[in-house]
């Protein structure tokens, strides 16, 4: 019989190998404490670490606060708008990651006794990050705080403004910074480059865990300073249902702390105590507490929603408010929001993918379209590089030639350090970002400049990230070992996300019994093993690639593997394992 490590290429061209030291895990003889350990160590989990990340907390993960440059500044300057009872403005950005920082800091001073105001840029007419105009606007009515989340880092104009206003700024931002920095009163960032090691060290986390943090910072400043004598203090681990939602969203690689937000968030969030998000996992048609991928495929799409189709302000007003019927109303029309998104994106990735099929053989795909809705860039980029495996950045251009673009990299391969080179050299009007993803401006006549300084400045990554493409596995079981015990086993190793990877099974050699095309262009295989167990695999629009063709025409006379990620298949009430399957090898 063919084994596993015979296998050099698969169907789609990729080796399979095993993740970290492995020889295998047999179906009969699983021992889920050995296979959990072997999944943390395998994700570069440290052996004397391992029961640390097993059930990661937050105290264990959570820094000092004081690390951080401009921390202890920010708090102290929130401490005295708190105890005067200013006026504060949260100054967020429209994706879920600047709607759920803002909700932590506005809910936080709703239990501190501040009611904040927030304000949330409108994607299409203001752009990205803080507005001169709305920052001096704010402080004209009155705001003597701003505090600016998930964006800034970037700001030097809008902030100026602010500064000759005399309004104070706070940043709380995640994105990468310039050596220099705009004139804030505080900036909260572990990417700044002046930080220490220990502080950059937690360069990974979201915006939203950047505003836990400040926080925490803040609690202790007025407990320093005796505010809580005759009131309560706040459960600053009440808000981590949120904190967990914007960190998956934002696809914040989950180690570390991380993985203490989310493991502990989800916990919050099944307690259901904010009813906006009770109302959007309602919405979601959600009908048990939200595990990990449901942040980031059912919950997080909608709260983007909003901004994607100009109400950039829902989520924040859904994550906030006290009245269940308001949430229930705001839940809907997200969801609605989020259908109409659906069908835009769906004509934008048919143009964009057609672009993008001449540059299949370059290091980086830019394309462009006129009329492109820039609400669904970033989501046609992120498809673009799944479908391609390269960097991909989408440009949406308006009747001006004025480009507003989004890109989504891979593995290896920074694009928020390139786009800001980009505009170092004068090729954007703006732009950011992290390593990936980035956002930026650029006049149409620039495009093609930007296409080949791209391509020279990540080729050798690209290419290096693409010679080392393979398909990690964590097991290999027999079609009959596909169980719901090994779904909950697996399971036991996450959160899973980007950083951390969910595990990926091989299981065979077996027949397909079945092989036909349900839904959106998804292949639907029912394979049998020697073993005389049956087991149900899906490929997610996988129907028209090389992989579905294959095993559309193969027939039953030929044995295979399958691999991919194994889970539970609730429909109709039933509790049995399928497989999500994501490549095949024929095993003779």
């Amino acid at each position: 019989m063919q084994t596993m490590n015979m296998i050099p290429l698969s169907i789609t061209g990729q080796r399979w190998c095993w993740r970290g030291d492995r020889a295998g895990v047999s179906g009969n003889t699983l021992q889920p404490d050995d296979l959990v350990t072997q999944l943390l160590l395998s994700r570069g989990c440290p052996r004397e670490e391992v029961e640390a990340h097993r059930t990661p907390t937050i105290r264990h993960f959570m820094p000092d606060p004081s690390i951080f440059q401009d921390m202890d500044v920010a708090a102290a300057r929130l401490a005295d708008a708190v105890q005067a009872g200013e006026q504060v403005t949260i100054y967020g950005d429209y994706d879920v990651d600047g709607a759920t920082s803002a909700a932590v800091l506005i809910r936080l001073l709703r239990s501190l006794g501040l009611e904040a105001g927030y304000y949330i840029p409108d994607r299409l007419m203001e752009g990205y990050g803080p507005g001169g105009p709305a920052l001096v606007q704010l402080a004209q009515a009155g705001s003597t705080l701003i505090v600016t989340v998930d964006c800034g880092a970037m700001a030097f104009e809008a902030l100026g403004m602010a500064r000759d206003v005399g309004v104070d700024v706070i940043v709380v931002d995640h994105h990468k910074c310039a050596s220099e920095l705009p004139p804030a009163l505080a900036l909260v960032n572990p990417n700044r480059l002046d930080e220490a090691p220990e502080a950059a060290a937690f360069g990974h986390l979201a915006a939203v865990g950047m505003a836990f943090l400040l926080g925490a910072a803040l609690i202790r400043e007025l407990r320093g300073r005796g505010w809580f004598t005759a009131r309560a203090e706040p459960n600053l681990m009440d808000l981590l249902d949120l904190v967990a939602l914007g960190t998956v969203a934002d696809v914040a690689q989950l180690r570390g702390l991380n993985r203490a937000f989310v493991a502990q968030g989800l916990r919050i969030m099944a307690r259901q105590g904010n009813g906006g998000l009770v109302a959007l996992a309602q919405a979601s048609r959600l009908t048990r507490a939200p595990l990990c991928h449901d942040l980031g495929f059912a919950l997080g799409p909608r709260i983007n929603a909003g901004g994607r189709v100009g109400k950039s302000d829902l989520g924040v007003r859904l994550l906030t408010t006290q009245d269940p019927e308001e949430a229930r109303e705001i839940a809907a029309q997200l969801d609605m929001f989020n259908e109409e998104r659906r069908a835009i994106e769906m004509q934008v990735q048919e143009e964009a993918q057609r672009l993008a099929e001449d540059q299949a053989d370059k290091p980086v795909i830019v394309v462009a379209g006129e009329g492109w809705h820039p609400g669904v860039i970033g989501i046609v980029a992120g498809r673009l590089k799944e479908k391609f495996g390269l960097p991909a950045l989408v440009i949406a251009l308006d009747e001006d030639g004025v480009g507003k673009g989004s890109g989504r990299s891979i593995g290896g391969v920074d694009l928020g350090a390139a786009v800001l080179a980009a505009k170092d050299m004068g090729l954007l009007v703006a732009g950011g970002g992290h390593a990936m993803a980035a956002g930026l401006t650029i006049m149409q006549d620039k495009i093609g400049e930007l296409r080949a300084f791209l391509a020279e400045r990540l080729s050798d990554a690209v290419a290096a990230a693409r010679a080392g493409r393979a398909l990690l596995l964590d097991a290999m079981v027999a079609p009959c070992g596909v169980t719901p015990d090994l779904v909950r086993s697996l399971e036991e190793g996450g959160p899973y996300g980007a950083g951390w990877p969910s595990p990926h099974i091989a299981t065979g050699p077996a027949r397909i019994i079945k092989a036909d095309v349900v839904g959106n262009g998804h292949l639907r295989l029912v394979v049998s093993g020697a073993d005389g167990g049956s087991l149900k695999a899906v490929a997610f629009r996988q129907a028209d690639s090389i992989l579905g063709q294959e095993l559309l025409h193969a027939g039953n006379d030929r044995r295979l593997w399958l691999a991919g990620r194994v889970k539970i298949d609730d429909w109709g009430g039933g509790r049995s394992a399928e497989l999500h399957m994501e490549d095949a090898a024929w095993a003779d």
